[in-house]
């Protein structure tokens, strides 16, 4: 591979963005690649997988190259060197890649790989963390696993298609597809292409989503006609497959705290043919209580530390403090007692993350039913999804039912 100097040097400056501004590196990305309106595909390709490997490889690759924050552009030039050779690609002549030691480089990446919290590249809090949470030999698979690219993977939108059509299509666009046993409308990608330009995707064939997020709303087991919540809708990929298992039929209400993602749902929703959902900001206690025992299910996608989708946000290792731990499972409790008051009688409740933290977990389901809020439901299923087992995202889904009158 010869490097290409402007590549290079977008690289450089995505990480300096990413690394020095704290800026989240999918908004860096898509910001560097607009630098530049004569990249191609391939010129594209390779700054956004670089940029996102060598983020992935933060601590390695510093220790490497014997750096520290603040991350000068020198020390950036020093680290990509070391990517290079790690790579085995040869290092052209310029003035910012000064002579670089490759056997030292080599030699240093040996040593270091023998010791975990290097290997993978993890904070030494979170290497503790993880250990102390699900075990030594679990922890080291799953750190490997998260550390993987990510594949991608769709979802049918059964409101306007069906697998087979969708999967037709796609061949027809020049994209290969294989079906993922035990996930019905799932199609993953033989290899990576942007999906976003094809008519399908423009038609709302489809959304992507990771395999493990898509057993989410199918544990939820809605109905065609049913009131069904989704407290934490977000930008509503959940929601969508919601309403496409409930045929757009009966009412489905998106909540969250953030009026901004819930447009984004609304302009989503438009594309997937999605019109039974009823997008409410939570802008104060009374939107819930106006819910309270009026829900057949309940859909909470709690917020969490996201150590389970590592492989598509590397830089959340970065970001993620241990102090945060503690917040969010607070707030976890606290959304637990507070949103499951609208399951009615007899109706029944999801709790989900994207973290493999037992403390986010089957921790917080076992505080909440032996809570005075929990007192009338009991745990119908849990599974505990690994990336290291499943190959996918690692994720927690509880299925919860409420007793009836």
């Amino acid at each position: 591979m010869k490097l290409h100097r402007n590549l290079v040097f977008a690289v450089v400056d995505a990480l300096g963005f990413i690394f020095n501004e704290g800026e989240y590196a999918d908004k860096v990305v898509e910001k560097v690649l607009k630098f530049d309106k004569r990249w191609g595909a391939r010129d594209r390709g390779f700054i956004a997988e670089t940029t996102y490997d060598m983020v992935r490889w933060k601590r390695l690759y510093s220790e490497i190259a014997e750096i520290k924050a603040p991350y000068t552009r020198p020390k950036l030039f020093r680290m990509f060197a070391v990517w290079a050779v790690l790579k085995g690609i040869k290092l052209p002549d310029w003035k910012q890649l000064e002579p670089t030691p490759e056997r030292r480089i080599k030699g240093r990446f040996d040593e270091l790989s023998k010791i975990r919290k290097y290997r993978e590249s993890v904070p030494d809090w979170l290497d503790i963390l993880g250990e102390k949470a699900l075990g030594a030999e679990l922890w080291t698979k799953e750190l490997a696993a998260l550390n993987e690219q990510a594949s991608v993977i769709l979802r049918t939108n059964t409101l306007k298609t069906n697998k087979a059509q969708l999967q037709a299509a796609l061949e027809e666009a020049g994209i290969a597809t294989e079906v993922i046993k035990g996930h019905p409308l799932a199609l993953q990608l033989e290899q990576r292409a942007n999906v976003f330009v094809t008519e399908a995707f423009k038609n709302g064939w489809f959304e992507v989503q990771d395999a493990s997020s898509q057993l989410v709303a199918a544990a939820l087991d809605v109905k065609p006609g049913q009131r069904v919540v989704d407290c934490c809708a977000g930008a509503g990929g959940k929601t969508l497959h919601l309403a496409a298992a409930m045929e757009n039929k009966g009412q489905l209400i998106a909540l969250d705290i953030y009026a901004n993602k819930l447009k984004e749902l609304q302009r989503r929703a438009k594309r997937a043919g999605a019109f039974n959902i009823e997008p409410r900001t939570i802008d104060s206690t009374k939107v819930i209580k106006k819910l309270h025992g009026s829900a057949d299910r309940v859909l909470i996608d709690a917020p969490c530390t996201g150590l389970g989708v590592l492989r598509r946000n590397p830089d959340a290792k970065w970001k993620l403090e241990e102090s945060f731990i503690e917040k969010i499972t607070a707030t976890q409790k606290q959304i637990l007692q507070d949103y499951s008051k609208m399951v009615k009688a007899g109706g029944k409740m999801v709790y989900a993350t994207c973290s493999i933290l037992p403390q986010e977990n089957s921790q917080q389901i076992a505080h909440f039913l032996n809570s005075e809020a929990g007192a009338d439901f009991s745990l119908v299923k849990e599974q505990k999804v690994y990336a290291s087992k499943s190959g996918y995202d690692g994720f927690y889904i509880a299925l919860m039912e409420r007793k009836g009158s």
